[in-house]
């Protein structure tokens, strides 16, 4: 009875706990599909329903909300940093895992060590190093600041490959199989739950981040934003009374891809997470 009753108290209060946590996207969703542009604090529910703000951000865009240029550059970083970060990621941890090689753990841990700095600590020198190449106003300097440190990570997918086992790699070896062979034809088959981790997290960090797009995009014009800051743009005081819809809006399409690559892959990412974490 006992059991019955912390089981049900359980549950009350997680179904609770996901009601709090829900009610924000509800809002946002319910929002975007207001007739009002402006913020209506007095109705959780618009009056008036119109699919013209999905419309207004694909069809007819302006000086001010240019979502299709928006949507495309972030594509664009966001496609090209996840396939370099994963790439760089399963490069170094099949390294650190497979290979042995001089000072191999103190490499490990000083990577580790360097990983816990806070990334807001060397914003501003990374800005003037690529200010200095011509890179501070571009997409392809974006791609580079989300890509060049992305083998730190390496830790979790480390430990994936640490499960996988050693008498497949030494079999490859003693039939006369480089580190090369042995990586693209028996690793990375075996390693599919890994790799979607991967990729859904090298796409997550650029689409989704402003800071540092923020900083590194000075352009003046709509079209070079990325999406991050194309919206909050529109949440300035001279615009958000006739966009707020319209940004509520793009943060629902912005939300759809992940989300949708998330859910096909779910299995694979957790897979890949509890499978990275037997051993590090």
């Amino acid at each position: 009875m006992k059991k019955t009753v912390k089981l049900i108290i359980r549950h009350v209060v997680l179904a609770l706990l996901a009601f709090i946590w829900l009610i924000p996207i509800i809002w946002l969703v319910v929002t975007s599909l207001s007739a009002n542009k402006s913020i209506d604090t007095t109705h959780f529910f618009p009056e008036h329903w119109s699919l013209d703000n999905y419309a207004q951000l694909f069809f007819r865009p302006d000086t001010a909300a240019n979502f299709p240029a928006w949507f495309k550059n972030s594509m664009i970083i966001g496609i090209a940093c996840c396939i370099i970060s994963t790439m760089f990621v399963l490069m170094v941890s099949y390294a650190f895992s497979c290979m042995r090689f001089r000072s191999r753990k103190a490499l490990m841990s000083f990577s580790i060590i360097l990983g816990m700095f806070p990334g807001v600590l060397s914003m501003i020198a990374i800005y003037f190093v690529l200010k200095l190449f011509g890179l501070s106003d571009s997409i392809a300097g974006l791609i580079i600041v989300y890509s060049a440190g992305s083998g730190l990570g390496y830790l979790i997918c480390k430990g994936f490959f640490d499960t996988i086992s050693v008498s497949l790699r030494e079999s490859a070896k003693l039939e006369g199989a480089s580190e090369f062979t042995i990586f693209t034809r028996i690793i990375i088959p075996l390693s599919k739950p890994i790799i979607v981790y991967t990729v859904i997290n090298s796409f997550l960090n650029p689409w989704m981040d402003f800071v540092m797009a923020r900083l590194m995009i000075k352009s003046k014009s709509p079209a070079d934003w990325t999406v991050a800051i194309g919206l909050f743009n529109l949440l300035q005081r001279n615009l958000i009374g006739s966009y707020f819809s319209v940004f509520c809006a793009g943060g629902v399409i912005v939300a759809i891809p992940i989300s949708v690559l998330f859910v096909i892959m779910q299995k694979f990412y957790v897979e890949g997470i509890t499978g990275g974490a037997v051993k590090g």
